[in-house]
């Protein structure tokens, strides 16, 4: 069941992941064979799509055997009520081979079906297409080179390799995301223009988390290193999954020291500070406050929602 409040997409919790029945190979075949379960085909990190507009295949297991047995990995989902999900990578074959197979007119990405698809699909679909993709990344063992197996139904691969038994889970990237703040009046946001974004493309800043930083400790270095900006307040505001191919996107507010701002001329080229009226006529003119489907967009509108 999805939690209450903020829910972004691609997030939700939509499905019962069954960690605790996943390892059981017998259970996890048994989820398979079970009367209305169903397989989500996908290639190279693209839906298996039918129909205008485009909508994902979600092939009944019991009649796509063909699939499951054509597929590189079957990895198990969870669980919609009593509904066993399973996503199945046609990778191996070329484009037009797969779209055949699975039934398909085509393949799309999810993040072009985001709109058009329910939201708890589409967090279902981003989930199966991380965990696909960590698969393919993921064929050796990092320690010692040998092969590794897919394991509790897709959620672990196992080395093969002799004496060496490392257990590998799918690695998550987190990110930070911020919305910065005037520390005085009027009140303005501070939004950034990335080397290669058109002339409105500004959006908010964010980064990468590092190895011995804290969320906030990152919040602060990458306002510092992209746009000369130190801040003194730093406010958790919400997280969205990101597979793609393994993020975590954490969402900050912050309030600056003061408005000087600095680039750094490499990943942002310019910076600004927009007051709410200033958001309004950018979007008039045909600048986007933030992608739909992102948390960016999210903390841009609750900021200048606030006013109201």
């Amino acid at each position: 069941m999805p939690v209450v409040g903020v829910v972004l997409a691609y997030s939700g919790g939509w499905l019962d992941r069954a960690g605790g029945r996943r390892t059981d190979p017998g259970w996890v075949a048994a989820a398979l064979a079970a009367p209305g379960a169903r397989l989500l085909p996908m290639w190279r990190d693209r839906c298996l799509v039918t129909g205008e507009p485009p909508a994902p295949l979600a092939l009944p297991a019991a009649t796509a055997g063909a699939v499951s047995d054509a597929a590189d990995a079957v990895v198990f989902l969870g669980l919609d009520g009593a509904t066993s999900l399973f996503a199945a990578d046609l990778s191996t074959m070329d484009e037009p081979a797969a779209v055949e197979l699975a039934g398909a007119s085509g393949t799309a990405d999810v993040r072009a079906l985001v709109e058009t698809v329910p939201p708890e699909l589409a967090a279902t679909l981003a989930y199966g297409r991380g965990l696909l993709h960590w698969h393919r990344r993921q064929r050796y063992c990092g320690a010692c080179g040998a092969a590794t197996r897919p394991d509790a139904a897709g959620h672990v691969r196992d080395c093969t390799g002799a004496g060496c038994a490392q257990m590998l889970f799918p690695r998550i990237e987190p990110a930070v995301i911020v919305l910065v703040e005037a520390p005085d009046d009027p009140p303005r946001c501070l939004l950034a223009r990335h080397r290669g974004a058109g002339p409105l493309g500004y959006s908010t800043l964010a980064g990468f988390v590092e190895i011995g930083e804290s969320l906030e400790d990152a919040v602060r270095r990458e306002l510092a290193e992209e746009a000369g900006v130190r801040v003194r307040s730093v406010r958790y505001a919400a997280s969205q999954a990101w597979p793609f191919p393994a993020g975590i996107m954490v969402g900050f507010h912050a309030v600056a020291e003061d408005t000087t701002v600095t680039v750094d001329g490499d990943e942002v080229v310019e910076a600004r500070w927009f007051t709410r009226p200033d958001l309004i006529a950018h979007e008039a003119a045909g600048g986007r406050l933030g992608r739909v489907d992102s948390i960016d967009r999210f903390l841009i509108r609750s900021w200048l929602d606030a006013a109201h």
